[in-house]
């Protein structure tokens, strides 16, 4: 049973699809934890709602990003994680932390990578006229929105689509994607060769969307 740690920022709305279809499909994992750096985070009363442990780190009260680092390190690591899911976790991680959880730590990113790292993605699309934008899961590493590319999901650009539009097309694709990705990392149904990771059995790691 492996034991799942899940980041947030704000409302979580990929923490609570995984959590949702943790329970609703059976996986062999719990989510022993949900874990914000703002006190305020939404997100933390839905897991308490479920029964899940929370906690905050509060990145403001730490002056060095390696001290915020180590203390969330504590604290994930006292919940007994197995893998590590960043679900709108609004932070820069340091090389360290990233090492300490290397290929057991997972995000989404809102860009069919390797295009549009960072932030405004959807801005960014629009603006180079891109036909089809969409949501990548990948593993996390030292470099920004670059690990191993583990599932993702497509979705068209539309005539007329503002960024707001195109956002909420493309959140919907990362609530089918993140918790399939999610169970099969609880599955052990991947395997690495070399820097590149797939699905033992072969199952599409792509998914495109009307």
């Amino acid at each position: 049973m492996k034991r799942l740690v899940i980041l947030i920022s704000g409302r979580g709305s990929n923490m609570e699809a995984i959590v949702k279809a943790c329970a609703a499909e059976g996986w062999p994992a719990t989510v022993a934890a949900v874990i914000s750096n703002r006190p305020d985070a939404g997100g933390l009363a839905f897991a308490a709602g479920r029964g899940i442990a929370t906690a905050v780190v509060d990145h403001k009260l730490f002056p060095r990003r390696e001290d915020f680092d180590a203390e969330l390190a504590r604290v994930i690591d006292g919940f007994g994680a197995d893998l590590v899911v960043l679900a709108g976790f609004m932070r820069i991680l340091t090389p360290g932390f990233t090492a300490r959880y290397a290929r057991r730590m997972l995000n989404i990113h809102p860009s069919l990578l390797p295009a549009f790292t960072g932030l405004h993605t959807h801005e960014r699309a629009l603006e180079m006229g891109c036909k089809l934008a969409g949501a990548t899961v990948h593993f996390v590493t030292a470099e920004l929105d670059h690990g191993a590319i583990l599932m993702q999901a497509a979705v068209p650009v539309l005539p007329g689509d503002d960024a707001q539009a195109l956002a909420a097309r493309v959140l919907t694709a990362e609530h089918r994607i993140y918790p399939q990705a999610v169970r099969w990392f609880a599955e052990d149904a991947l395997a690495w060769d070399g820097d590149v990771v797939r699905h033992r059995d072969g199952a599409a790691q792509q998914l495109m969307l009307s």
